[in-house]
């Protein structure tokens, strides 16, 4: 399989730890490769730069608040990548305190679902089960 046929995630959140462990985690359990950015202004870039199949995005960067990146990303992203027609879906990455704002989130037509920060890996799991497909458990094993 060629690395252009790997689908791409991106995560944008500034904790270091909380991105690790998300990157971890859907490598080892979902076909997929992870890019990451502590800010929204990276995460913007790398959006331009690259197709991706989903973006989780915190709701508190640094920057800029990440439902406004999800929306300068949603308009942004199918003048650059040629073929698409939207931006992929998104799921956000939501502090306990935040929760109450899934309901003005869930709105937009391309958002998939939220995990709760830190990282609650069962969460993560269940809202990219229909986005990515599982890992091969016995891929990169000796035959």
């Amino acid at each position: 399989m060629s690395d252009t046929a790997v689908p791409r995630v991106l995560i944008a959140e500034e904790n270091l730890a909380y991105r690790r462990v998300m990157r971890e985690a859907l490598t080892a359990f979902r076909h997929c490769e992870v890019d990451d950015a502590a800010t929204g202004e990276l995460a913007f870039e790398l959006s331009l730069k690259r197709p991706y199949v989903l973006f989780l995005t915190a709701l508190s960067l640094p920057d800029i608040k990440g439902d406004l990146l999800d929306t300068l990303i949603a308009k942004a992203y199918p003048r650059v990548h040629s073929g698409t027609h939207s931006a992929p879906a998104v799921v956000f990455l939501l502090k306990s305190e935040q929760q109450h704002e899934w309901q003005r989130l869930s709105r937009s037509a391309r958002a998939r679902g939220h995990v709760l920060l830190p990282p609650r890996l069962d969460m993560l799991m269940n809202v990219t089960a229909g986005l990515l497909s599982p890992r091969d458990p016995m891929a990169g094993l000796p035959t």
